[in-house]
């Protein structure tokens, strides 16, 4: 069995963070990559490692829960 500061540690391994981020601040190779977007959604590790880059909010919280992740919105 956990103990609730066990099943908060496990959840807080498994927490991402979802914010949108601009084109134009990303690395020219990403830009490119973009296809004309403004904007992109950013899935960051708890460490501000980024995961992934996807074009929607929506895609990006799909994908975290897909891959057992816990989204969280930040700003």
């Amino acid at each position: 069995m956990h103990n609730d500061e066990t099943q908060n540690e496990v959840a807080e391994d498994r927490t991402v963070y979802v914010r949108e981020v601009m084109v134009s601040d990303l690395p020219e190779e990403m830009q490119e990559e973009a296809d004309g977007a403004e904007t992109l959604f950013a899935v960051h590790a708890t460490d501000g490692e980024r995961l992934a880059l996807v074009k929607e909010r929506g895609l990006a919280f799909d994908l975290a829960r897909q891959n057992n992740f816990w989204p969280v919105t930040v700003h």
